[in-house]
């Protein structure tokens, strides 16, 4: 694991939030950012499908994290704005936030990601949220 991607495993595992969610990363590379998360009954809202702010959550820090992996050295990131479009029900039984820069300058990242929804182990899934977020380069 190179330095970045232990920089990233770091801060991940500082957010009391993701550890609640029972998320876990699932990819780190150059620009992109999986995040999993698994089914849980205490994540659901009233009719039984995973809340929107779990969601939100773990896609938000998809793009955060994608964003970090481009951001310049000395630099941490915070999320300046975002919009996330809620497509279906998040039903399944674990999902996957991809997060992923499309454009980095000196001072911000733009970024998309979605939420995807996996029913079973298999391969196919169903996108649940898109989000276009707005991430911020802050010197530590």
């Amino acid at each position: 694991m190179d330095e970045l991607q232990q920089r990233i495993v770091g801060s991940f595992a500082a957010q009391g939030l993701m550890a609640t969610l029972g998320a876990r990363l699932a990819l780190v590379q150059d620009g992109e950012v999986h995040i999993e998360m698994p089914f849980s009954p205490a994540l659901s809202q009233q009719y039984g499908y995973v809340h929107a702010g779990a969601v939100t959550s773990i896609v938000d820090s998809a793009c955060g994290y994608a964003a970090l992996t481009q951001a310049p050295p000395g630099h941490e990131v915070v999320t300046a704005e975002f919009k996330t479009n809620f497509m279906r029900p998040a039903i399944g039984r674990r999902f996957v936030a991809v997060g992923k820069v499309h454009s980095a300058g000196r001072m911000l990242a733009v970024c998309t990601g979605e939420v995807r929804a996996f029913a079973d182990e298999g391969g196919d899934y169903k996108v649940v949220a898109l989000m276009q977020a707005t991430v911020v380069f802050v010197q530590r």
